[in-house]
């Protein structure tokens, strides 16, 4: 009795102090940092939900797997690259080259939630425009619109080619309200149009900031999203008016950078190829503002004489480094003769580094020099790349590193940031949609509803950009730094499936590392046979990191629906993927 009335007793006084309290206004005192409505519907609260939008391009809080910038599913998927470092460094990633990917995986799961949190902060905005304050025009309200359905659609088309079958929720659904019903059984594309024909209609041409999406990003997304589906007529029109009239958010006509090299220094974002990239900023307080994506794809252990330092991951294959192999003429094997044991490159493989080492003397693609770190070829203004003392292990991730989006040893703490464990953090952006993949993309579009000799004439724009002399990687001397030969294609185009095949190439080439292989191979129908061919020749190569590596068509094509979700939502709402 005596514990009852003691715990009744405290019960009422506090009850008497609740409700005394409710009557001081004083004690009233908001959380620490909360925004009230008022902030969030104006103008620059408003503003500030749209660059939240923006800033998960880059999946911040969640893995490297997850950016848009795809280097994992993408390109390790897609054959270009492998995990890199050592076997046991974010073992994690293996299961993308090995095609042994598990519902449970963290990393999977990660690329879901990150493409969710974009999608809601887009949904965010879109809401919190229906009460939006008296500063907010019309116009304002129709372009932050259109920012956040361009960035919702950019998110669900990242989720549609990662997933294939995933839920659509938009600024009508939230929790309370029916968003944990919604199931993965309706097509989606038909959404993501709708939301890229919005910005296309309309977002101005240019805008205040050289990040924002503009129209002609927007109609260069809708026609991607248009060639995915195989809706060629649809896409080659957009993409005619793209390369026609097409500007960047910073008002500089559409076109392709001079150097192949400059589309990914620091010193040179936003150029006239860039048509959609995600922003990176060094030195400015924090190095969450800087590129998240490249911090562990250096060379590893290079001390001073070196960038970064860390981690030797994403080194390209040996398939890859092979595809820069050309004819006489200067044009590339595209009868996949580059992996003979006559045309394959001249590699450094368990060769040290104190041992004398001449780089392969054949003729090859000068692209190749500025896609791949190899041994005995000037890496940037560092040093040249000495081989088995920048690999972490060679046994399971090969000889060579990445070296696109790589900064310069003269940018080192003025492009990159300083402030956290690794000189990686740097101010390269990242080209979601740079101009050369509109034109190949175009390209495409020809080949099948319009004129093979237009097609040819956009491949060529991106091999005479290529041939440039002066863009092509120079000893200390002035010479070449490798035996450079690359030729356009002079003879006119005549049969389609011989055209495809070259464009398909030139994409393999021209994009190499930018995380767009998978899903070129995936929608061209060609996943299994080519993937399974490089499992064949890398395998051989690298048997520790291909062990037990095989692609299933039907099944690897697309990721798992994370076995997380299935069971936060239930198997009646969320079904799995075949195979898994």
């Amino acid at each position: 009795m005596k514990k009852y009335i003691t715990k009744g007793t405290v019960a009422t006084a506090m009850l008497m102090m609740v409700t005394f309290a409710c009557k001081d206004k004083f004690l009233e005192v908001p959380a620490t940092g909360q925004l009230s409505s008022t902030q969030l519907t104006s103008k620059a609260g408003l503003e500030g939900l749209l660059l939240a939008t923006y800033a998960q391009l880059n999946a911040r809080g969640f893995s490297q797997s997850a950016s848009s910038y795809n280097w994992v599913r993408g390109s390790i998927s897609g054959g270009e690259a492998n995990k890199g470092s050592n076997s046991g460094d974010f073992n994690a990633l293996t299961p993308y080259q090995t095609y042994l990917l598990l519902p449970s995986s963290g990393e999977v799961n990660a690329k879901w939630n990150a493409m969710y949190e974009g999608v809601s902060r887009a949904n965010i905005v879109i809401r919190t425009l229906a009460s939006a304050s008296n500063d907010v025009t019309a116009s304002d309200k129709a372009r932050i619109t259109a920012e956040a359905r361009f960035l919702r659609g950019h998110y669900y088309f990242e989720l549609k080619r990662a997933f294939n079958k995933v839920p659509y929720v938009d600024e009508t659904v939230d929790y309370g309200t029916g968003i944990e019903k919604v199931k993965n059984d309706a097509d989606i594309w038909p959404k993501i149009e709708a939301d890229f024909k919005n910005a296309y209609d309309n977002l101005p041409e240019t805008q205040s900031a050289a990040g924002r999406a503009n129209k002609w990003a927007a109609a260069s997304y809708l026609a991607k999203t248009y060639l995915y589906q195989k809706k060629y007529a649809e896409a080659k029109a957009l993409f005619d008016l793209v390369i026609a009239n097409g500007q960047t958010t910073n008002g500089k006509k559409y076109g392709l950078v001079a150097s192949y090299s400059q589309i990914f220094n620091a010193a040179n974002d936003n150029h006239e190829e860039s048509i959609f990239a995600t922003q990176a900023a060094a030195n400015t307080g924090s190095s969450d503002n800087a590129n998240p994506d490249l911090v562990l794809n250096f060379p590893y252990n290079t001390g001073s004489g070196g960038p970064a330092g860390c981690c030797g991951f994403f080194p390209p294959s040996f398939e890859l480094a092979n595809s820069f192999r050309v004819d006489a003429t200067g044009l590339p094997l595209l009868d996949g003769s580059y992996n003979s044991a006559a045309n394959e490159l001249k590699t450094d493989q368990g060769v040290a580094s104190s041992t004398p080492f001449t780089p392969d003397a054949g003729l090859l693609d000068p692209r190749l020099d500025w896609s791949v770190g190899r041994r005995g070829i000037p890496y940037l203004d560092w040093n040249v790349h000495p081989g088995l003392d920048w690999i972490r292990d060679q046994s399971f991730a090969g000889p060579y590193s990445p070296k696109k989006f790589i900064f310069y040893k003269s940018q080192d703490k003025t492009l990159t940031d300083g402030s956290s464990w690794t000189d990686g953090y740097s101010a390269i952006n990242y080209c979601i949609i740079r101009f050369a993949d509109v034109l190949l993309m175009a390209a495409e579009c020809e080949i099948e509803v319009g004129s093979l000799e237009t097609a040819r004439k956009y491949v060529n724009m991106i091999r005479t950009r290529a041939a440039n002399p002066a863009g092509f990687v120079k000893n200390a001397d002035g010479t070449n730094a490798a035996n450079y030969k690359i030729a356009t294609y002079d003879a006119a185009w005549t049969d389609k499936a011989a055209a495809r095949t070259a464009v398909q190439f030139e994409r393999k080439l021209e994009l190499s590392g930018e995380g767009h292989r998978l899903f070129d191979l995936v929608r061209w129908g060609t996943a299994a046979t080519v993937l399974n061919n490089f499992l064949s020749y890398e395998s051989k190569k690298l048997s520790v990191g291909y062990a037990n590596a095989k692609f299933t068509a039907g099944k690897d094509e697309y990721m798992p629906i994370p076995q997380t979700q299935i069971d936060y939502q239930g198997k009646d709402v969320l079904s799995q993927n075949p195979g898994y």
